[in-house]
This record gives C-alpha cells, structure tokens and sequence, in this order.
C-alpha cells in the first residue's frame, strides 16, 4: 500500500514515517507541511492513502481531503488532536475515509490504513457512538427494516460490535473467532445492508435500534 502523509509538525511526520517504514506492506511515497502541498503529492504520487492532519498553515486538511478526492487521487484519512464533532462531519462530508485522533495505538492507525486501502472506512472508537447517534437523531425508523431480516445471528453481533467502534481485531477477541471470519461477516452486513462502508453500517446500526451500548 502506498501512503502520503501531510502534517506541519515534523516531529509528527517523523514520528509516523518510523512507524510505517516497518510494515511490510506499507510504503511511504511522500510527506507534505501543508494542505497544499498535499494535494500536489497524492497527484504526483496516487497514494492508496493519505494521512491528513486539519489544522495545517494555508490550504487545511479539510480543504485539502475535498480536493483529493473529487480528483480521484486516492483515499484519505483524516488524523488530528481535536475530538471535534465538526471536524468529523467536515471530513465525512469531504470524502474522508477514516477520522482517528492522534493519540490512537499504532495497531489501529495501520488497521485503519489497510482496511480503507481494501474500500472499508473507519472512526476513532472515541467519537463513533457520540456523533453517529447525534448525526441520527430524530431520524429512527419506526418500523424494522427489512433488510435486517436477513442477518444471521452473528452478523447482528458484528454490526452492535462495529457501532462501539471496535476493529476488526477486537471484534475477532470479543466474539473468539478469526479476523478473517469477522471480516467476511462485515462484508456480509454491508450487502445486505445495502451500505458501502462501515461508517454507514455504523449509521444504519443507530437508525434502526441496533446500537451497541
């Protein structure tokens, strides 16, 4: 997977190019101090995936996330310090594929990276129950949807577990299965669902009642 990374702090650049310069699977093809130049590097470079911080000098994150994606030159993952909801919003409206906070593990911003580089998305467990709920509030269907029908015990299990906002890996330790087991049981609820990513698996799981608390 080919990963850009722009951030105005070089220490943080620092930081995260020494973490991926571990994986394997991961190469990192470019690093950018501001929106701007980010956007001149996933045009350059086509990453699989840019990791974007917001609040940079000039052209941000968030402007930067929009014109990355209506170009088609990858997707983004959008990483700050601030547990904002109108940061959040703004990056999901923008394209943005992931919003995790700063201080996350190392395992679940290389998860992250793999599952949005494999069409998936996904929030910081910190915000996904807060603005998800908030996001659908009022908006509750009365009656079940009939898709939800066709869930099969298990998938239900892995939908509740994905609207708390656990990985894939945490869902896999919660319910003793393998990874890869919970990752055919995700596909499954996105077609059944009718939903594209986890992200608006999470939203339909808050829309219709099946929530995890």
């Amino acid at each position: 997977m080919r990963v850009a990374l722009a951030d105005d702090q070089s220490l943080i650049r620092r930081a995260f190019a020494l973490m991926l310069s571990v994986e394997d699977d991961i190469e990192l093809v470019g690093e950018a101090s501001d929106g701007r130049a980010a956007i001149a590097l996933a045009e350059r470079e086509r990453p699989d995936v840019t990791l974007m911080d917001i609040q940079m000098p000039g052209t941000n994150g968030l402007a930067a996330t929009r014109a990355i994606r209506e170009a088609g030159h990858g997707q983004v993952i959008v990483l700050t310090t601030f547990d904002r909801d109108d940061y959040l919003f703004e990056a999901l409206e923008a394209g943005a594929a992931g919003f995790l906070l700063k201080n996350c593990e190392p395992e679940r911003l290389l998860e992250a990276i793999r599952t949005v580089a494999d069409g998936g998305a996904l929030l910081a467990p910190e915000v996904t129950r807060r603005v998800i709920a908030q996001a659908v509030h009022g908006h509750r269907d009365a009656a079940p949807h009939p898709a939800i029908e066709q869930l099969t015990a298990r998938e239900r299990d892995v939908l509740t577990a994905l609207s708390r906002g656990l990985s894939n890996a945490e869902i896999a330790a919660e319910l003793v299965v393998s990874e890869a087991t919970v990752k055919t049981h995700v596909s499954a609820c996105l077609t059944k669902l009718g939903v594209r990513d986890r992200v608006h698996a999470v939203i339909f799981a808050y829309e219709h009642g099946l929530a995890g608390r």
